[in-house]
């Protein structure tokens, strides 16, 4: 790993684990008044103030380290990015706190989320995990990491045995009949399904080999770019539902432990009734 890659990489951990800071300090306090306190983005889609305090001391880390690069931040948005995302501009992603609505009702299912791409894909990403004290973390080339150990995905080639993550589409409600059907064709063929609530979360458990494989039919950047890159170098493979390559454009994310799976899984969620 060069010693660029090496400085994005401790510069994307440091910033998940002070935002993973936050969320331990106000995890009572929020636990108490919940949603009450959160304002609505959109129906079921939060905002709290532990959100934002979270991105500022990310956004505070990576401007200290690298106020030349680029930001695209969930909660403030905090510099106009997208069009630095397929360039050489490094581009940090940010997301201070996926799962605010688990966050907010004291379900564990939450976590910081910090990568930086390059040319339009991540080079180096970080998730924590402050309820359950999982850390994760990848760069480009160096394989993917959780706890200080080095992780890969699972091996498991029969669809009948998979354990598959998946995220409702509640931020794009016209997609939630076409949903539906997917998650039966999918639950009578798979060995189970799970829903976290926290993208995040479930990138990695697929790196760790805890899923096989893993659907949702629209996620932003900043839910998945950290992920993304320690799914990769853990072994595991990305694409879009329709079977087109992953980009930083928001849009739906299939991934798997292997090739097989993935074709498997996209041949359900394909399918038309």
């Amino acid at each position: 790993m060069t010693e660029f890659s090496t400085t994005l990489l401790a510069t994307a951990i440091a910033a998940a684990e002070a935002a993973a800071e936050v969320h331990r300090r106000h995890s009572a306090r929020m636990a108490r008044v919940g949603v009450s306190e959160a304002s609505e983005k959109g129906r079921a889609d939060y905002v709290s103030t532990v959100d934002v305090e979270a991105e500022e001391v990310i956004l505070a880390i990576i401007r200290r380290r690298f106020p030349d690069h680029a930001i695209l931040a969930e909660e403030s948005h905090a510099e106009d990015a997208e069009n630095t995302l397929t360039s050489d501009v490094p581009t940090w992603i940010v997301d201070p706190l996926d799962g605010t609505a688990n966050y907010l009702h004291g379900h564990p299912m939450f976590a910081s989320s910090v990568a930086v791409a390059i040319g339009g894909h991540p080079v180096a990403g970080a998730v924590v995990a402050a309820a359950t004290g999982e850390r994760w973390s990848a760069a480009r080339g160096s394989g993917a990491w959780k706890n200080g150990r080095p992780i890969h995905v699972s091996t498991i080639g029969a669809f009948g045995h998979a354990m598959v993550g998946t995220g409702f589409p509640f931020k794009v409600p016209s997609a939630v009949p076409e949903y539906v059907e997917q998650l039966g064709r999918v639950l009578g063929a798979a060995g189970g399904i799970r829903r976290c609530g926290a993208a995040a979360l479930d990138l990695c458990y697929l790196a760790s080999g805890t899923l096989d494989a893993f659907w949702e039919l629209f996620l932003s950047p900043w839910d998945y770019a950290a992920g993304w890159i320690i799914v990769e170098e853990a072994g595991g493979v990305l694409s879009r539902v329709d079977g087109s390559a992953l980009t930083t454009v928001p849009g739906s994310v299939l991934g798997a432990n292997s090739p097989g799976l993935l074709d498997s899984l996209g041949e359900l969620v394909r399918t038309s009734d």
